[in-house]
């Protein structure tokens, strides 16, 4: 699977991912493209077929409770997948690294995320998993 880390991540999840076979895994500033915005950024990851990793879950795919009614993704026809780690405010690198992770842990499961999202949340003390089409089929 090939990531593209976002800028509100740390480059470590990068690191991590090809340390376990994902060799074509990159980070939005080793590509020169941080400080973008979601919009800019958006074609970038489409054309190149990246799964986009993020902590920006509601600019990507709306809001939590209606997923794909607003985002950058609501509109998009086929996309290679969507990665979203949900923490409290100010995730530091351990928690990070433990939602990613799971992330991981997901995919070695069912790979296959095109057209979907795949959503780590840390709740209280529990992770939760959700997996979703979007858009909706």
């Amino acid at each position: 699977m090939k990531f593209l880390i976002d800028e509100c991540l740390s480059p470590e999840l990068a690191k991590m991912a090809i340390e376990k076979g994902h060799g074509e895994t990159s980070h939005v500033v080793w590509m020169k493209l941080g400080g973008l915005k979601d919009w800019e950024l958006k074609p970038i990851t489409l054309e190149g077929d990246w799964t986009f990793v993020t902590k920006n879950s509601v600019d990507f795919r709306g809001p939590k409770d209606r997923p794909g009614t607003k985002g950058q993704y609501t509109d998009v026809a086929i996309h290679a997948g969507l990665v979203c780690l949900n923490g409290p405010p100010g995730m530091d690198l351990n928690m990070q690294i433990e939602l990613f992770e799971q992330a991981l842990i997901e995919l070695d499961n069912d790979e296959d995320l095109v057209n979907r999202v795949l959503e780590i949340s840390l709740e209280e003390e529990d992770l939760r998993v959700l997996r979703y089409a979007l858009p909706k089929e």
